[in-house]
């Protein structure tokens, strides 16, 4: 895409205030293209799960980044994404940008649907997010200081969200990337004990990783009065995803972007400058 026909035409980014959606969306506006946020308190609304609210989302768009929110592990979003593709298709939106999780059967039937719909589809297959340590449930642990969950020794290759963001940017502003599905890893597998261990140091504070089982997680996130489907999300996420089939690294970010994909570590160093580790002082009495 030229540089003059971007600045004419306007990309819809669904999940445009998520991890990724919001990065894309800076990196767009910054080089001249136009952009529109799919959220449900946009201008112009959008909701995965209000099909009435599609048509005006893509009106006047020539293509769209795919972020289904909650998760495309949950029932039905594979589903939910053919069928947005398909309407988006009708509309006269061939370029599609879809991102996509790493060892869920929900994800890849999502990924095989929209490859049917013939649009000029790209999959963006990507592992957990680094990003999910300061800016998901996950933060709250740090915080406190002691983070629990689900998981073992399993390796994951954590993916920042900025190359995530970066490899999309370069599939709505380059030739060369229909019909290609890139699997998204950082370059070394970590434990999440590893990784806040990481954490701790950088940030100079005493944080720890403490293991549960998959039942005393779930009896707390009831505790919490945690809605069902994300408990059974975080059921799948931990019992599934994280049962060892991820433990490898991909190549994704190299075919992609011609480098290497940013190492956990700089994310870390990035995130403890940033403050949003810094332990919270205790409420005044």
């Amino acid at each position: 895409m030229s540089n003059d026909r971007a600045s004419a035409e306007t990309i819809l980014i669904t999940g445009g205030t998520g991890k990724t959606g919001r990065r894309l969306a800076k990196r767009l506006t910054s080089h001249g293209v136009p952009v529109r946020i799919g959220s449900r308190s946009a201008d112009i609304p959008f909701d995965w799960e209000d099909r009435s609210t599609w048509d005006g989302a893509l009106d006047g768009v020539s293509a769209a980044y795919l972020s289904y929110y909650p998760d495309l592990a949950l029932p039905g979003a594979a589903e939910t994404v053919e069928a947005f593709a398909l309407r988006a298709l009708e509309k006269g939106v061939r370029r599609l940008v879809l991102l996509s999780g790493r060892g869920e059967e929900g994800a890849e039937k999502a990924e095989k649907l929209l490859e049917a719909t013939g649009a000029d589809w790209t999959v963006l297959r990507a592992a957990w997010f680094a990003q999910n340590f300061s800016e998901n449930y996950m933060i709250d642990g740090i915080l406190e200081g002691e983070l629990v969950l689900p998981v073992g020794d399993v390796g994951e290759p954590f993916i920042d969200a900025d190359d995530i963001a970066d490899i999309a940017f370069a599939c709505f502003t380059e030739p060369g990337h229909i019909g290609t599905l890139y699997e998204l890893t950082g370059p070394r597998l970590l434990t999440f004990a590893e990784a806040v261990g990481e954490i701790a140091a950088a940030t100079g504070r005493d944080i720890r990783f403490r293991r549960v089982t998959i039942d005393e997680f779930v009896a707390a996130l009831h505790e919490q009065q945690v809605p069902q489907p994300f408990i059974d999300l975080m059921i799948e996420l931990f019992t599934q995803v994280l049962d060892g089939r991820n433990e490898r690294l991909a190549d994704g970010v190299q075919r992609a972007l011609g480098r290497a994909p940013r190492d956990f570590a700089d994310y870390v160093r990035r995130t403890a400058a940033s403050g949003v580790w810094d332990a919270q002082a205790p409420a005044a009495s």
